[in-house]
């Protein structure tokens, strides 16, 4: 099991919650990227996508380097996995309380028959 801290999810899911931010990270599923190549698809400055690299950074999803007058990022996936098990958890929790309404709709008369009649 994946331990993650409240305030370290808050981060994962903050950095997630940008759409650009979110394509910046699949871009960087490809390979290594510049801030600038980052930021080409979305006509930002440098500036800006280098913010949103920040918040990407805080969050552990993304390690920059610098190269000259380069900065180069890289995905770094681990912290993926706090998300998967925090949803995880979630999907059992529903998949249990579905099973459990399914299970009574089940045992439940069927309101369309008369009431003097019984399921077969």
């Amino acid at each position: 099991m994946v331990y993650q801290e409240p305030a370290q999810l808050d981060r994962l899911f903050h950095a997630l919650s940008d759409p650009t931010r979110r394509a910046m990270l699949k871009a960087l599923t490809e390979d290594e990227q510049k801030i600038g190549d980052l930021a080409r698809p979305f006509a930002m400055s440098f500036a800006a996508a280098s913010k949103h690299v920040r918040v990407l950074e805080s969050a552990g999803l993304v390690r920059r380097r610098i190269e000259g007058r380069a900065h180069v990022c890289r995905i770094e996936s681990e912290p993926l996995a706090a998300i998967e098990e925090w949803l995880a958890f979630y999907a059992r929790f529903w998949s249990r309380r579905l099973d459990t309404l399914e299970a009574l709709l089940q045992a439940a008369p069927d309101p369309t028959l008369p009431a003097t009649e019984e399921k077969s």
